[in-house]
């Protein structure tokens, strides 16, 4: 059974549809295709494309095909994933910034960091970060209250709140002296080097195209900056038998537990550059996302301000208690998904959904075109957080796919999940926030589903 079919609870009002972009033409020439990709994939994308189970193309003289059957998803990214490995444009655009990390290994490699990862981020592991959180968080909020009734970025905001937290909870020391350098990183490759051009989509990864050069270039600059972060954080040193303080302490003695091997210094920079980007990145977007929301639904969003309220005593907060605020995470990763596509390219000859799959075909798994899918959602355009509230029916698991999943589900979804709500919850606890301007924020399918532009919001002490 569908959400669409399944999902029915009663609506007392009418619920907020946030703007989305145009759907793209049906008869969209390639050309103009190429063009839009630089500068969002998701205004290529046509109305059958969230209505069919299947879209079967061909691009670059290979088929594609664009999958929003669950039973599909699965068998792709579960039952058969070891034949479906990242496509060469995906690999020339990421390893600059993460090298050979948990994103981008693959077999054996991959298999290995995941193992030897896994301990670093469970529940338990996640628990001693949250006081990092919260620090980052009430020191941004009280730097916003001087701000009180005057234009803010939030965007910005929320970008520099989470590389804080990235900071403190990777390495236990504050990114005041960091955090620029690290903007002006991630500002420059996503600028000049984040957007794929026509050669890296038609060249095989053993040619690199003009933009390699360049992402040679940034790599070796990045990858000095992240080796200086980690020796300050080992000449900081740590306690020898004290209980690990940081995320750096976790994966610098994590140990595969089938070959008791550890990461190189080459591998474990990777993996802090993995971590501190496809972290802070992310929670900053879907944060964001969440406030731009709010804003836009005041109903919401004084419900959300209630329950921290209410999910408080003596000055703390009980993050099990704030069901709502993880609800509104939740529902705003469903419109606004962070990883907003899945892209697979087949090793070997396969059938998926019923289709002869070819070796290097490429398969496009789109959270964006999923989540928003008309047989699987019930108003899939719309802001209902309630869909995802205890009581109400699950989605299926492959219909709804924030962190992906299978064995490459995001190793940090319970990490970004309890530092979003909180975030979340702390911020609307302390401020009304309202946009100044009413021109619509339209999203861009760039690597993350970025907004167009940075609104000014106004925020007043509750």
């Amino acid at each position: 059974m569908s959400i669409a079919e399944s999902w029915d609870m009663p609506e007392t009002r009418q619920p907020l549809v946030p703007p989305s972009p145009p759907r793209a033409s049906e008869t969209m020439t390639a050309l103009k295709r190429m063009a839009l990709i630089r500068e969002s994939m998701i205004a290529t994308w046509a109305q059958p494309a969230y209505e069919e189970d299947v879209i079967q193309g061909r691009f670059l003289g290979r088929s594609s095909f664009i999958i929003n059957n669950p039973d599909a998803i699965r068998h792709v990214l579960v039952d058969n994933y070891e034949n479906y490995t990242r496509t060469p444009a995906g690999i020339r655009v990421l390893r600059p910034v993460l090298g050979e990390g948990l994103l981008i290994a693959e077999g054996r490699a991959w298999k290995h960091q995941r193992r030897t990862l896994a301990p670093a981020f469970t529940p338990r592991a996640v628990a001693p970060m949250i006081p990092h959180m919260i620090a980052a968080t009430d020191e941004t909020i009280a730097k916003l209250q001087g701000m009180s009734g005057g234009p803010v970025d939030l965007r910005e905001a929320m970008q520099r709140m989470t590389l804080e937290i990235a900071g403190r909870t990777m390495f236990s020391f504050e990114m005041g002296r960091h955090g620029p350098t690290l903007r002006d990183f991630v500002m420059e490759y996503g600028a000049r080097l984040a957007r794929p051009h026509f050669l890296d989509l038609l060249l095989p990864l053993s040619w690199p195209s003009p933009q390699d050069f360049s992402r040679a270039r940034f790599r070796k600059r990045w990858t000095r900056f992240i080796g200086s972060l980690m020796a300050e954080r080992r000449a900081a040193g740590k306690n020898e038998g004290a209980p690990a303080r940081d995320l750096f302490d976790l994966m610098d003695a994590a140990r595969d537990p089938e070959t008791g091997e550890a990461f190189n210094d080459e591998q474990l920079g990777d993996q802090v550059a993995t971590m501190i980007l496809a972290g802070h990145e992310t929670t900053a977007t879907a944060l964001f996302w969440s406030l731009y929301l709010l804003a836009l639904d005041g109903a919401a969003q004084d419900q959300l301000a209630a329950e921290v309220q209410g999910a408080t005593a003596n000055g703390t907060l009980d993050i099990e208690r704030l069901k709502f605020t993880r609800a509104v995470v939740d529902e705003t990763m469903r419109l606004y998904p962070p990883a907003f596509l899945i892209a697979r390219a087949a090793y070997a000859a396969d059938t998926v959904a019923g289709l002869p799959v070819r070796k290097g075909d490429v398969i496009l798994i789109a959270p964006w075109l999923l989540h928003r899918h008309e047989k699987l959602w019930h108003h899939p355009n719309a802001f209902i957080p309630s869909r995802f509230m205890p009581g109400t029916p699950a989605p299926d698991r492959f219909a709804y796919l924030p962190f992906g999943v299978g064995a490459r589900v995001c190793i940090g979804a319970h990490f970004a999940l309890v530092e979003a709500t909180l975030a979340l919850a702390k911020m609307i606890a302390a401020f009304r926030v309202e946009l100044i301007d009413n021109e619509p924020v339209m999203p861009l399918g760039v690597v993350t589903t970025q907004p167009d532009r940075s609104p000014m919001f106004r925020i007043t002490r509750r």
